[in-house]
C-alpha cells in the first residue's frame, strides 16, 4: 500500500503551494496597491509639498504655510527646515522607501497566486487517488496501481540503475497485443515494493540494467619474475 510518508511529503506540498497562493493573492489585493499608493504619496511629497515649503518660506509666508499644513495633519519641520520624508514615514509606520509597482507587476500576483492554489487542489486530488491503490505481487504475474495485470513472462527488461537512491525500478513488458511498455516499481510510494521488485527478478529471464560503478577495479601488477 501507499506509505504514509508519501501522503505527508505530498500534503506537505499542497499545504506550501496554498500557503504561497494565498500571499501572491494578498499582496495583489492589498499588498502591491497599498506600496503603491504610499510611493505615489512619497512621489508628492517630494516634488510638491517640499517645493511649496521652500516657496513659502522665500515669499515669507512660512507662517501661513505652517497653520495650513497642521490643519491638514501634514508635517511642518522645525526650526525654520523643511519637513523630512523619513521622519513623515516613521511617524505613521510607513516604509521609508515604498516600491511604485507595475500593473502587469501586481497582475502577475494574481497569476502567481491562482497557479499556487490549482497545484495545490491538483495535488490534493492526486492524494484522494492514490488512497486506494496498490502494488501487489503473484505467483506468476504482478498488479500495477493502476490495476494492469503484468505476467512475469512478459518482462524482458528491468532498469534498477535508480533503484540504490531513488527507490524506483523500471520493467519494460510486451502487452497481449504485442506492444511494449513500461511500468514503474517506487519503493519510496509503495511499502514492500523491494519484495515486488525481488520476486519479479527470481521469476525473469532477460536484460538487467544495473547501476556500473564509475571507478574502473584495480587490476594487480603482475609480480616480478625471480631473476
Amino acid at each position: 500500500r501507499v506509505t504514509p510518508w508519501y501522503f505527508r511529503r505530498m500534503g506537505m506540498l499542497a499545504g506550501l503551494m496554498l500557503v504561497f497562493g494565498l500571499v501572491f493573492l494578498y499582496d495583489g489585493v492589498w499588498g502591491y496597491p497599498k506600496s503603491v499608493a504610499l510611493a505615489k504619496k512619497k512621489e508628492w511629497f517630494t516634488t510638491e509639498f517640499l517645493p511649496s515649503f521652500d516657496k513659502a518660506k522665500l515669499e515669507g509666508r512660512l507662517d501661513l504655510w505652517i497653520a495650513d499644513a497642521k490643519a491638514k495633519g501634514l508635517p511642518t519641520g522645525s526650526e525654520g527646515e523643511p519637513p523630512k520624508w523619513v521622519s513623515h514615514a516613521a511617524q505613521n509606520g510607513w516604509d521609508e522607501d515604498p516600491k511604485l509597482y507595475s500593473d502587469r507587476e501586481i497582475a502577475e500576483q494574481f497569476w502567481f497566486g491562482y497557479g499556487c492554489i490549482a497545484g495545490a487542489l491538483i495535488t490534493g486530488f492526486v492524494l484522494l487517488l492514490n488512497r486506494g491503490k496498490l502494488l501487489r505481487a503473484e505467483a506468476d504475474h504482478w498488479i500495477t496501481p493502476e490495476g494492469v495485470k503484468i505476467a512475469f513472462a512478459d518482462v524482458f527488461r528491468i532498469d534498477k540503475r535508480k533503484w540504490e537512491h531513488k527507490g524506483l525500478a523500471y520493467a519494460w513488458h510486451r502487452t497481449p497485443a504485442g506492444a511494449e511498455k513500461r511500468a514503474v516499481i517506487d519503493d519510496l510510494k509503495f511499502a514492500g515494493a523491494d519484495q515486488v521488485l525481488e520476486r519479479l527478478l527470481g521469476r525473469f529471464s532477460g536484460e538487467l540494467i544495473e547501476k556500473v560503478s564509475a571507478t574502473p577495479p584495480e587490476v594487480e601488477a603482475p609480480a616480478d619474475s625471480a631473476s
